[in-house]
């Protein structure tokens, strides 16, 4: 009875085909079977990952495409692309913009020479460099809020800050009382805030930047100093191209996070005096203008615009990655 049950299922598979139940189709199903444990216990952290970030995302699309302002409930309704075409005809959202991308390009390319000269001195061996490095890294593990705060109140206050204080003490040293004491969130409020970004992001281009000069073959390095080459020579010719992915790098990540940086423009100067960057305009958009179909919209557009500069970090990363596999 088996023999005859078999024999049609082979001849219905093909006259080349192992037996259903075959040492193939046994290990073939032991093989899913495996692959199945491996992935199950990551399959509550996939669900948790996609109820927490990617379903609000599709409900912030769904919303942008609605007319929805709770200072006109009786308004409200399907808007189509409406909100999109005031997003980016609207004067206020352009200005923000301009505003976050020289907000962006300034304090990125500074902490990136920062962090790169602070990563040349890391590099080089000297008495204590484990307590100056750990001093060094201090500043990108303050909460964002806490770093505005410090900037806002003990650095940059015109009758109280360490700023206009260590003026009035060197003015004092050459017998002076009429030392400056500018006020400088509001003489110069984007440079207020892009200063306390730069303090804040070296740190982290540094650790990138000495990863990378930590990583360099030092038989090059050698081989060029017995040759003769200077310092210079030696940067430029290289350290220099070597540190070329990890500048890029660097830069890349640096911009996805200064473009989402509101802390900084809400505490030190609420978004006033031309400081507001994007992240400030939609939360302007949506918590003073209860404008919530347009607030989406904007918060879309921002999250496209981060996207494209981190698939270019993530190119980045992979290409690091594929070099030193090849090593």
């Amino acid at each position: 009875m088996p023999t005859q049950t078999t024999e049609p299922a082979r001849e219905a598979a093909g006259p080349g085909a192992p037996p259903a139940g075959g040492p193939v189709a046994r290990a073939r199903r032991t093989g899913r079977a495996k692959d199945w444990a491996r992935r199950a216990p990551l399959l509550p952290a996939l669900v948790f990952l996609i109820v927490v970030t990617q379903l609000p995302f599709v409900a912030t699309v769904v919303i942008s495409f609605t007319r929805w302002n709770a200072l006109a409930p009786d308004h409200r309704g399907f808007a189509a692309l409406a909100n999109y075409r005031a997003v980016f005809t609207d004067p206020a959202l352009r200005s923000s913009v301009g505003t976050t991308v020289l907000l962006t390009v300034t304090v990125v390319l500074v902490s990136l020479a920062l962090g790169l000269g602070l990563a040349l001195l890391l590099d080089r061996g000297f008495r204590g460099r484990g307590i100056v490095r750990t001093m060094l890294i201090t500043p990108f593990l303050v909460v964002p809020v806490a770093s505005a705060l410090l900037w806002k109140h003990a650095l940059y206050n015109a009758s109280y800050g360490l700023i206009n204080g260590s003026l009035t003490w060197i003015w004092g040293l050459f017998g002076s009382d009429n030392a400056p004491q500018p006020d400088w969130m509001t003489d110069v409020p984007l440079a207020a805030v892009e200063v306390s970004l730069i303090w804040q992001w070296t740190p982290f281009m540094m650790l990138i930047l000495l990863a990378g000069l930590q990583s360099r073959a030092t038989d090059a390095v050698e081989a060029a100093r017995m040759d003769g080459a200077s310092a210079f020579d030696i940067f430029r010719y290289l350290t220099l191209p070597h540190l070329r992915r990890y500048l890029e790098l660097a830069a890349l990540l640096g911009t996805v996070y200064v473009v989402q940086n509101f802390d900084a423009v809400f505490t030190i100067t609420s978004g006033g005096l031309g400081t507001a960057n994007l992240p400030y305009t939609i939360y302007q958009t949506f918590y003073q203008a209860h404008d919530y179909g347009r607030a989406s919209a904007q918060g879309v557009v921002v999250v496209v615009c981060s996207l494209l500069v981190a698939t270019f970090a993530l190119r980045t990363v992979s290409s690091l990655l594929r070099e030193e596999v090849t090593r």
